[in-house]
């Protein structure tokens, strides 16, 4: 009989298994396992404890209706500036990036990955200003320019490319630095990449390359088939500032075998660096992103880029499917910066989890130039947990009907799963006992 039951709880009837939350009747999209299906999910301690067609209800402390609903895992964008604070301006390392939490946990981004905002020389002090205190997970791409993302007098300086200092920085940080960056170089030298990729290899890490100015002394084509390494990532693939289709309109040839030999495509979308001219091109020739990424900055978020669910929502109306696009926003990214506890729905894996509405309507999207393209649907973010705990909820559906609760009621929620208005812990005397 113990066997049984234990049988039972495993298979999340609730007999051995309690939940802290569960999200009950979703469709949950998963691209690591391939799952796209109408699941419950059920949370403990921060984790993805079970994902069932059916977990009993009475299992779960909270539970929370989300049929109708997407539950992905949280989003990941791996292009974004966030080190603000510094004061200094018309730079990344200061005022043109902007704070994460403000704009990632609303659109049920759980990570993000900073592309070069610091360098080796300033890292220490965006990770002390801003990934140290945001509650959306921040890493980073360290610059393989030591001031990092400051203009061009210190993006162009090639002696503070210095890979030793890098690889030695990414080194001490495993785990916050997932990459070196070179990006806006001017020059007709290969230097900024070539050292990327030192520093790179020294650290067992990935290179992501924003190519900078088109020089005839530096192709595309040798970028992505001599210079670049398995597992490197050229960002901004669908900008049509570099050549990525060739004169006759298709997509360059260096690109194909660039992606044959495993270099990554990822679209960085920004201010100036997606166009549909190249994009409706590229995707008829089943050239696709293998991920999406906002390049947020103060410029993009109020431009044709806006956030990650009008890039997503924009591929819905290029013809991706639902399954495909969530893919480009969780597990692809996921395992491009070497993080693949992320991105996923799996038993044991970080309980970061996206609740998506998906609407039909009439909409309209644009690229970087202003170029619009007419689309049917839609996705907005109703929920987004991190590590377990609720930090957005757009229509309170984690919530309780005022009209139904007693006079004088203050904070509601519980610890175990609301990560926004939790009810005060009870105090404790010195010896533990409750005050």
């Amino acid at each position: 009989m113990k066997a049984l039951l234990v049988l039972l709880g495993f298979a999340g009837f609730g007999f051995a298994q309690d939940y802290d939350l569960l999200l009950q009747g979703g469709h949950v999209v998963d691209a690591k396992s391939g799952l796209s299906a109408v699941r419950d999910v059920a949370i403990k301690d921060g984790k993805i404890a079970a994902v069932a067609a059916k977990i009993n209800a009475s299992a779960a402390f909270k539970v929370v209706n989300v049929s109708g609903l997407y539950v992905t895992p949280g989003l990941i964008d791996i292009h974004v500036h966030v080190f603000a604070g510094t004061g200094e301006r018309n730079s990344y390392a200061g005022d043109l990036s902007v704070y994460p939490d403000g704009l990632t946990l609303r659109n049920g981004v759980t990570t993000v990955v900073d592309a070069g905002s610091s360098g080796w020389r300033n890292f220490e002090d965006f990770r002390t200003r801003v990934i140290a205190t945001s509650k959306t997970r921040v890493l980073a791409f360290l610059n393989i320019v030591g001031a990092g993302m400051r203009g061009g007098r210190f993006e162009n300086n090639l002696s503070d490319m210095d890979s030793a200092a890098a690889s030695e920085m990414a080194l001490k940080h495993k785990g916050l630095i997932v990459g070196i960056k070179t990006a806006h170089y001017n020059g007709p030298e290969w230097t900024p990449v070539e050292n990327a990729v030192i520093a790179a290899t020294k650290a067992n890490l990935p290179v992501m390359v924003d190519f900078g100015e088109n020089r005839p002394q530096r192709p595309l084509a040798e970028l992505l088939t001599q210079k670049l390494r398995a597992g490197d990532i050229y960002t901004h693939c669908f900008s049509g500032l570099r050549d990525e289709l060739d004169a006759t309109g298709r997509v360059n040839p260096g690109m194909i075998a660039g992606r044959a030999r495993g270099v990554i495509f990822d679209l960085g979308h920004g201010g100036g660096s997606f166009a549909l001219r190249v994009a409706v091109p590229a995707i008829k020739e089943r050239f696709l992103p293998d991920s999406f990424s906002t390049d947020l900055h103060i410029d993009s978020m109020n431009s044709g880029m806006k956030d990650l669910l009008n890039v997503m929502s924009k591929f819905l109306a290029l013809g991706l499917s639902v399954d495909q696009v969530i893919a480009r926003a969780t597990w692809n990214p996921a395992r491009e910066i070497r993080q693949e506890q992320l991105g996923n729905l799996s038993v044991g894996s970080p309980a970061d989890v996206a609740v998506l509405r998906l609407h039909t309507g009439k909409y309209g999207f644009t690229d970087s130039y202003g170029a619009r393209l007419a689309g049917t649907k839609k996705f907005e973010n109703e929920l987004t947990l991190r590590d377990g705990k609720v930090v957005f909820d757009l229509n309170g559906i984690t919530r309780p009907d005022w009209e139904k609760l007693p006079a004088g009621y203050t904070n509601l929620g519980d610890r175990r799963w609301d990560g926004v208005t939790p009810a005060a812990a009870p105090r404790t005397g010195r010896q533990g006992t409750k005050q």
